[in-house]
């Protein structure tokens, strides 16, 4: 498929975080590659390298990171669902994070290897950093 995407594996594990909607941001949650904060009304949500994490957090582990090849322009569309499709035919669910250059997936590590032969099927290439 010529319409298919170059992603990157990003090395290491990540954790998604849950803090109270009035928590400071952490230091740890910076660094390390990815990282991603946001807060709503809500709660406060941080992504970043598991190892970064204080114990007794609040927190899912285990994750791996695929980055999409950018920058992507604004005006594209479905590069998310091009990604998210296929992976969700075959019931693996993901962690989508978009930024101003690309979007990043994010899938439990145990289910990283079924995740790119999916993504690879559809006509999307991904190289391991």
């Amino acid at each position: 498929m010529s319409s298919g995407r170059g992603l990157t594996l990003r090395p290491g594990s990540y954790s998604i975080v849950r803090l109270g909607p009035r928590a400071k941001v952490p230091a740890w949650a910076a660094g390390g590659g990815l990282s991603s904060v946001t807060r709503t009304r809500s709660e406060l949500s941080i992504v970043c390298r598991g190892e970064r994490v204080p114990p007794r957090t609040r927190r899912e582990d285990g994750f791996r990171c695929l980055e999409v090849d950018g920058p992507l322009p604004f005006d594209a569309t479905g590069v998310l669902s091009s990604l998210a499709a296929p992976l969700a035919r075959a019931r693996i669910p993901i962690l989508a994070i978009s930024t101003f250059d690309t979007d990043y997936v994010l899938v439990r590590e145990k289910r990283l290897v079924a995740a790119i032969r999916e993504l690879e099927r559809a006509g999307h290439s991904v190289r391991v950093e």
